[in-house]
């Protein structure tokens, strides 16, 4: 395989062709692109001699068909540098914390991620911790509490245990489906 000489920069060491330009005999060992690399692959080469790539190499411009203000802007220490870029994602935190607030970068980079920490330091979903609020139990509740609560709810609020009134149906189904909403749970399984 032919390797590049490290100090002819476009010489190919070990190349056995002859130049590419009709008429020549000499030996082609220098790379001339007859397609640049772009997107869609490395580019077209032919092997050339010395005198052959410095000629192909004299006739090449690189402004060619670029009006003035594009060869001003290519030209420009800055050009390429104008693109626009996205802003940056909040990746599920709160906005920035003013930096001036903290004496430590680190605690205003955990400050954006407090509120997202403490949703994922709780057990419970959030529809489970409405139905232990339902319940008036706290996130330390575990099956056991959950039954007696429940237990304690139906008997206030049945219909056939507090003499008949109907007065607090919907809140004894709110208790019940809270309770069929914990029981499964895998918080407290």
């Amino acid at each position: 395989m032919a390797t590049r000489h490290p100090k002819m920069h476009g010489k190919v060491e070990g190349a056995t062709g002859r130049c590419a330009v009709r008429g020549c005999d000499a030996h082609g060992e220098y790379k001339a692109p007859v397609q640049p690399a772009d997107f869609h692959g490395p580019g077209v080469y032919r092997l050339l001699c010395l005198e052959h790539v410095r000629e192909h190499n004299a006739k090449y411009n690189y402004f060619e068909g670029m009006s003035a203000d594009e060869i001003a802007e290519a030209q420009s220490p800055l050009g390429g540098w104008d693109r626009a870029t996205r802003a940056f994602a909040t990746s599920g935190g709160d906005p920035a914390p003013s930096w001036s607030d903290f004496s430590d970068p680190l605690d205003a980079i955990s400050g954006r991620f407090r509120h997202a920490r403490r949703e994922e330091a709780s057990r419970f979903s959030r529809a489970e911790r409405r139905a232990l609020s339902v319940l008036g139990l706290g996130e330390d509740a575990n099956l056991k509490s959950v039954r007696s609560r429940y237990s304690k709810l139906v008997r206030r609020f049945h219909p056939d245990r507090n003499g008949g009134d109907r007065s607090h149906e919907k809140k004894l189904g709110e208790v019940i489906e809270a309770y069929q909403l914990l029981r499964k749970s895998a918080a407290l399984a």
